[in-house]
């Protein structure tokens, strides 16, 4: 016992520096902005005045931001149908190659080593000048579109520069995961007459199903926080029509009338939303994990 108690001390020790950090740059600021969204702090202010859950009330009344959450929804929606299916479909084509893995995998993986800001750039320039130039030269019509200040075009157009900069992590960990299924099932699956479909749907798919999982969790929760993209390409605009809660909590917090305290109470709403469906997500998905 004195052993296993000495070992378990030695490794309280040596986790020790990352959860000092963990609780002060993580939970006490979520744990303090629960309190502060009950404040009418500014952000810079030394004095501030508690209001209770007045920000709260507000928020449930703040058309602006429920707009915001409609559109993010939306977002949320299509990223993790559009990632997850161009991630799965390319890790399954890369995988059953026989030579230039590697080679495709650093290929597709290269843009998640970007920063957004820079891919929104380099996007930018493609949507607003490489696009109409093509449509100018090439007789590629159905490219003249306004990518950028039509709401329409401007959502597609920011849902092919963020699948972009993500696909490529979610597809190393399909490609992982398809490496843990067996050969010999996928054998015995053609020799019972499969074809590639339905050995992919009866076979490989319900063996990489916690991938699945860990796929669809990761990008739900990074498209409720998406910001980056949005604030390079469209700012929000035209209009609102392309705001995201992050950038609406953004815009609450640093610009106009500084309303940190009240920003803080936008985000708890957007915590509890979030936590809510990701619950919900995990406990559909381990379910179906099962029946499979």
């Amino acid at each position: 016992m004195k052993n296993k108690a000495r070992q378990n001390f030695t490794l309280l020790l040596c986790v020790l520096p990352a959860l000092l950090v963990y609780g002060v740059f993580k939970l006490y600021p979520a744990i303090s902005g629960v309190y502060y969204a009950m404040t009418d702090w500014n952000g810079l202010s030394k004095t501030y005045a508690f209001v209770g859950l007045a920000n709260f009330a507000e928020v449930l009344r703040d058309g602006y931001y429920w707009g915001s959450m409609l559109f993010t929804l939306r977002y949320v929606l299509a990223m993790v149908v559009v990632a997850n299916v161009a991630a799965l479909a390319l890790a399954v084509a890369i995988e059953s190659r026989r030579r230039a893995k590697g080679f495709f995998r650093t290929i597709f993986y290269m843009p998640n080593m970007i920063s957004m800001v820079i891919g929104g750039l380099m996007w930018m320039f493609i949507f607003t000048r490489v696009l109409y130039y093509m449509a100018d030269n090439w007789g590629l019509a159905f490219l003249d579109r306004s990518w950028i200040g039509n709401p329409q075009y401007a959502f597609i157009a920011i849902i092919i520069v963020a699948a972009w900069g993500s696909v490529g992590y979610l597809m190393i960990i399909y490609m992982a995961a398809l490496q843990g299924v067996s050969p010999q099932l996928k054998e015995a699956a053609y020799l019972d007459g499969a074809n590639a479909w339905q050995t992919f749907r009866h076979v490989t798919l319900p063996m990489i199903g916690h991938a699945l999982t860990i796929c669809v969790f990761w990008t739900l929760n990074a498209s409720f926080q998406v910001f980056d993209v949005i604030y390079v390409l469209t700012g929000g605009g035209p209009g609102r029509a392309t705001q995201s809660v992050a950038l609406n909590i953004y815009e609450e917090a640093f610009q106009g009338n500084v309303r940190f305290g009240y920003a803080t109470a936008k985000s708890t709403v957007l915590f509890v939303i979030v936590l809510a469906i990701t619950a919900v997500q995990l406990r559909l998905m381990k379910g179906r994990e099962q029946e499979l």
